[in-house]
């Protein structure tokens, strides 16, 4: 294994972020200076969440000369490098070719780890969920062992909404405060029991080590980097929605859903990892809930796309199924709060992904 670097300034185009980069700066201008000269280990980083943590590490860096270097672990090096070429090759990040859960360890001390290296996959859930869960546990406990050989003090875990498994019918927001989770007899709770396990994983090293572990609960998102063409029902619909298509929703519509734009989402998690509390989990996502077919509904709008089709009807007495998170917590331990309507994050990501409002 290697790690890639570049000396100089690479000569490519920017990701056309320069707004949100902006604004995800202004909103933590009170952050940016503890992290000064920093030097960070981050998995997961090729990934929709990963590519705009990097993306604003790049970009603060610049503008504010902050000096943080960063090591990238990834499994492709090359792929990386060539859909964002931008960041892969700017000079305070270099390139660690490896497997999250058996990763040679680099040289040197890190001040901060981001761990988000994780495989969300339907396909790998429903073919390969040992290997889903390992990824999540082997590779959680690989990354807090390199946090503490190398001196590290804040960790910061992505973990996922999903380890409270399905919402009741009787709560509408699911709150840090709820002990509901999945279910662990059903092979389908992989994803979710692995971010449960490695939560835990994060609290113990905490305990042991004084590692400040600092633990995000991420829900759904919405904006550029994000994939239109695979699980992601938002995305699928943007996807229908630009092509002129009329949006398929493949259910009934009644499940419901809420989206943080990715810039504010960006944001949020800085400020986890500089202001939250340790072995404290925070949600991080929007609490203003929709179901699948108002969605689809407000997509066709705003895109101007060629109507919806719903495949099913409502089962009569059932109850819709949510996915919506309680932000309080985020909001009054750290002052978060939701910039980009929803409305707004919808345009923003149909135009980063080629769509003319004007046309």
């Amino acid at each position: 294994m290697s790690v890639l670097s570049c000396n100089t300034e690479p000569q490519f185009p920017t990701s056309n972020l320069e707004d949100d980069l902006q604004s995800i700066l202004e909103m933590g201008r009170e952050i940016w200076p503890s992290l000064n000269g920093a030097r960070f280990f981050i998995t997961g980083g090729t990934g929709f969440i990963g590519t705009w943590l990097l993306e604003s590490f790049v970009y603060v860096n610049n503008q504010l000369q902050l000096n943080m270097q960063a090591v990238v672990l990834t499994r492709n090096p090359k792929a990386f490098t060539s859909r964002v070429p931008h960041i892969a090759l700017h000079p305070s990040i270099s390139l660690l070719e490896g497997d999250v859960r058996s990763f040679t360890f680099p040289e040197g001390n890190f001040d901060v780890v981001i761990h988000g290296a994780t495989d969300a996959s339907a396909k790998l859930l429903a073919e390969d969920p040992i290997c889903m869960f390992d990824t999540i546990v082997e590779g959680t406990r690989r990354t807090l062992d390199l946090a503490v050989k190398s001196g590290v003090k804040k960790f910061l875990f992505l973990s996922s909404g999903a380890i409270y498994g399905e919402q009741p019918d009787h709560i509408k927001f699911s709150s840090e405060l709820d002990r509901n989770g999945p279910i662990c007899s059903d092979a389908s709770s992989a994803y979710a029991e692995g971010k449960r396990a490695a939560e835990l994983l994060c609290v113990l090293y905490a305990k042991q080590y004084g590692i400040e572990a600092k633990l995000a609960r991420c829900f759904a998102f919405v904006g550029p980097y994000l994939p239109l063409d695979i699980h992601f029902a938002i995305g699928n619909f943007i996807r229908n929605a630009i092509a002129k298509e009329t949006i398929q929703v493949k259910g009934d519509g009644t499940p419901y859903r809420s989206y943080l734009y990715a810039a504010d989402l960006t944001y949020w998690l800085w400020r986890v990892l500089v202001k939250g509390k340790t072995a404290t989990p925070y949600n991080i996502g929007s609490d203003e809930a929709l179901s699948i077919a108002e969605l689809a509904a407000l997509i066709n709008r705003v895109l101007r796309g060629a109507g919806v089709e719903i495949r099913d009807k409502p089962k009569e007495a059932s109850h819709p199924k949510r996915y919506v998170p309680s932000v309080k917590l985020a909001e009054t331990e750290l002052g978060l709060a939701q910039t980009v309507t929803l409305e707004q994050a919808i345009i923003k990501t149909a135009c980063w992904h080629g769509w003319k409002e004007h046309s």
